[in-house]
Formats: C-alpha cells, structure tokens, sequence
C-alpha cells in the first residue's frame, strides 16, 4: 500500500481530521472555560494537569489541521494524531476504571481509532519531514 493516500482517500482523511479536529477543540477549550471545581469534581486529577491535557488537546488539534493547510511541516500531522491518540487511550482507560458504565468509553476509544486512521493515513508525510540533510561540521 503507498504512503501516499489517493485522492478519495486524501478526502476522506481531511473530513476525519476536521472532525477529530473539532472534537479536541471543544474538549481543549472546555478545559479552559469550566471552573476548576466543577472540572475536577469526582476525579482524582488535579486542575493543573487537567489544564495541561486541555492543552495538548488544543494543540494536537492545531497539529491536525495547520500543516496540511499551510503546505509547512506537514509530518506533524501524524505524530499530533498519535499524541491525541495516547491522550484518548488513557481516557479511555479512565472511564473503565472509573465508576461510570462502561458503554461510556466506546466515545474515546472510536476517537483513539480515527486518531490511527489519521496517523497511519498520513505516514507518508513523516518520509518528508527528515529529507533534509544533516548539517555538516567542519574540524
């Protein structure tokens, strides 16, 4: 199978990138606009570090989407995608650990699927982003 997807595939891609995209920007900001109090209320999470997955979430999101719309490093798609995928994982593990039902995890873990889908989509694109050559020190 090439690296480079084909161009339904390309397109079906970008939609799954849009929506993923959008799913960890209302996620991200969430994090930034709920009170600490109420964000943190039955978890054992800190508001500090649940202002940092926000965060991640937030940039992982721009990671999605930014490279492949300005054309510029365009090998951070993939490994933004597995960065939210490691961030869905352990959401997922959360929620089936946690006192909530179990059919709540089947949420994150579609989200940890589509984020493969992306990043395995886009491989082709890390194959890019080392073609530079090493810089040559001079003795």
């Amino acid at each position: 199978m090439p690296a480079t997807p084909s161009r339904n595939a390309n397109i079906a891609l970008w939609v799954v990138q849009v929506l993923v995209a959008a799913v960890f920007l209302m996620a991200g900001s969430t994090k930034f606009m709920m009170p600490v109090d109420q964000m943190t209320k039955g978890t054992v999470f800190t508001g500090g570090f649940m202002h940092f997955i926000g965060a991640c979430e937030l940039l992982g999101a721009l990671g999605l989407l930014l490279p492949g719309i300005t054309r510029r490093h365009r090998g951070l798609t993939p490994v933004a995608a597995l960065g939210l995928m490691i961030i869905v994982i352990g959401a997922t593990v959360v929620t089936l650990t946690g006192p909530m039902p179990p059919a709540t995890a089947v949420l994150p873990a579609v989200v940890a699927v589509l984020c493969a889908v992306i990043a395995w989509g886009r491989r082709g694109d890390l194959a890019g982003a080392s073609a530079a050559p090493a810089p040559v020190i001079a003795p």
